[in-house]
């Protein structure tokens, strides 16, 4: 069995509050993108035996995939092994829920190779062991997400934006991120109302005035080449730019693929990891 696995980008990220274990209380709109990761599955006699097609990939314990299916088969008594082949194409540590999509990938693929009769919102509440993107990357496509992310309102698709990625050549820590980010210093919150109705009349001027990263407060201060990024997508045409997530991807609404291929050769020989893609 092969299977897609699909990054996404954040349209907006809020920070509400903060519960007594440490988890930041979100408010952010998720929007899957047509760049993926490829998993190949093959049943076998025993074991979990995952390869990759990038060297610096765990293989063990360490990679969501690994961890995925271990609480899959454990949780429905598995006693069969899986052969899994990983090749990697969404950025690593890029605020794209890489790895959570992987792992939403992997529930689904398993529950169809083992026969298991399990729905959606099972698995959901099994991701939310792995982690808080994991229960959104297994819905995909446009929602609202609160709680620590494990609570999904689907929204009207906003499909078949021009987007560029740009991801510099480092990683973010998110635990990092949160850790410096003090809520009583924010004063402007995102207007996600505003942002929901704008992507409902598929109002790309709108969607870019209201877009907001809270995160962007702590990374774009430790890295200021992504507000360089950012500015510098602005002035080759992008609607609107934002940093992903955590970060450190940067990615940009075009309304048009040729200032979007423009844009993308810039970038391109600056930067390894450079993606024109669309909104799905």
């Amino acid at each position: 069995m092969l299977v897609k696995a699909y990054g996404k980008i954040n349209l907006s990220l809020d920070v509400v509050g903060k519960r007594e274990d440490g988890y930041h209380l979100l408010k952010m709109i998720m929007q899957s993108v047509e760049l993926y990761d490829s998993i190949s599955f093959e049943r076998c006699s025993k074991g979990i035996n995952i390869s990759c097609n990038k060297p610096y990939i765990p293989i063990d314990d360490k990679n969501l995939v690994y961890k995925a299916t271990k609480l899959f088969m454990d949780t429905y008594n598995i006693c069969d092994g899986v052969n899994i082949y990983l090749n990697k194409n969404i950025p690593v540590s890029a605020g794209m829920a890489g790895g959570s999509a992987d792992a939403a990938a992997v529930f689904k693929a398993l529950r169809e190779l083992f026969k298991v009769d399990v729905d959606d919102n099972e698995l959901m509440s099994l991701g939310i062991k792995i982690g808080a993107d994991v229960p959104y990357c297994i819905i995909g496509g446009t929602a609202l997400c609160e709680g620590i992310g494990e609570v999904i309102t689907p929204l009207k698709p906003f499909k078949n934006q021009i987007l560029v990625l740009v991801k510099p050549n480092f990683g973010v820590s998110t635990k990092e991120v949160y850790k410096n980010l003090d809520i009583s210093k924010i004063f402007k919150h995102p207007h996600t109302g505003a942002l929901i109705k704008a992507m409902e009349q598929e109002n790309l001027e709108d969607v870019c005035i209201n877009m907001k990263n809270l995160l962007e407060n702590v990374t774009l201060r430790k890295y200021p080449v992504l507000k360089r990024i950012k500015e510098d997508m602005i002035k080759m045409g992008a609607m609107g730019s934002m940093m992903s997530g955590s970060g450190p991807t940067i990615f940009a609404f075009f309304d048009d693929m040729l200032k979007a291929q423009r844009c993308y050769d810039k970038f391109k020989t600056q930067y390894r990891e450079v993606y024109i893609t669309r909104t799905i």
